[in-house]
């Protein structure tokens, strides 16, 4: 999906905060969470995401959602990445 298409599915959702996230090559996020609902698009690079002990990978035009308050953590592949994220 591109970026304007994904622009206007989190607008049908109700996804009214959107921003576009760059993380360092190589970088990580230890388990955190946020207190808003979150789904996103990968626009450049890799991220791995794990969730429940379960690590995925996305790249490229793929997309992730993650429920409010739900633990995760984050790598980020050798070019790191860069998402476009809808909060609510």
């Amino acid at each position: 999906m591109d970026p304007e298409a994904f622009a206007g599915l989190l607008a049908r959702e109700g996804f009214r905060e959107v921003v576009t996230v760059t993380r360092e090559a190589n970088g990580s996020l230890g388990v955190h969470a946020h207190p808003f609902e979150a789904r996103a698009l990968i626009l450049e690079g890799m991220l791995y995401l794990a969730t429940e002990g379960e690590e995925q990978a996305f790249r490229a035009g793929d997309e992730f959602h993650l429920r409010a308050n739900e633990a995760h953590s984050e790598r980020y592949g050798p070019q790191g990445v860069k998402y476009m994220v809808g909060r609510k």
